[in-house]
């Protein structure tokens, strides 16, 4: 997906919400800290899209009902949003302090909070599927993100089995 692609399920799932701001929390996160977006990053068709407040899901249900994967909008642009909720990524304490907005003309007035680098990586290797292992080992050897500040915030995962962490952590090597 490039970044107009991008833009453009922000500004649909947004109209569909009747919200301003969404929350995106997949690997498409990356186009509001990269100019330039790497090749695992672009296979993607999908962007996960969440809303801050959507505690019963309902929101989530709502995107993936209107544009979501096998949507008329997906048949027609190929590309989709997938709706999800805030809690559907393992993240570190303080990420919600650390999004970083994008916002584009192409946004028409709405902005996607969108997951820091790290906290990206570090839900990536939580979820720990092959396509995330790749999306990691780019993010470290492009070094967008630094081991050093991936271990701390590894370290700021909670509620997680500490076998599920040290998996994560092993990425790093």
């Amino acid at each position: 997906m490039n970044r107009s692609q991008f833009a453009h399920t922000i500004r649909a799932a947004a109209g569909v919400l009747g919200v301003k701001e969404v929350l995106v929390i997949g690997s498409q996160a990356v186009h509001a800290s990269l100019k330039e977006v790497f090749p695992a990053a672009q296979r993607s068709i999908e962007t996960d899209i969440a809303v801050l407040d959507d505690s019963d899901g309902r929101m989530a249900d709502l995107i993936d009902g209107s544009i979501g994967e096998a949507s008329l909008f997906q048949e027609t642009f190929g590309y989709y949003a997938q709706g999800v909720e805030p809690s559907t990524a393992i993240l570190p304490e303080g990420w919600r302090k650390r999004l970083i907005p994008f916002s584009s003309p192409e946004t028409n007035g709405v902005t996607a909070l969108c997951l820091e680098l790290h906290d990206l990586w570090v839900s990536k290797s939580m979820a720990g599927r092959p396509k995330d292992r790749e999306f990691c080992d780019e993010l470290l050897k492009r070094k967008y993100v630094r081991a050093k500040t991936l271990e701390e915030r590894l370290e700021k995962v909670k509620g997680q089995p500490q076998q599920k962490i040290l998996k994560a952590r092993s990425w790093l090597i």
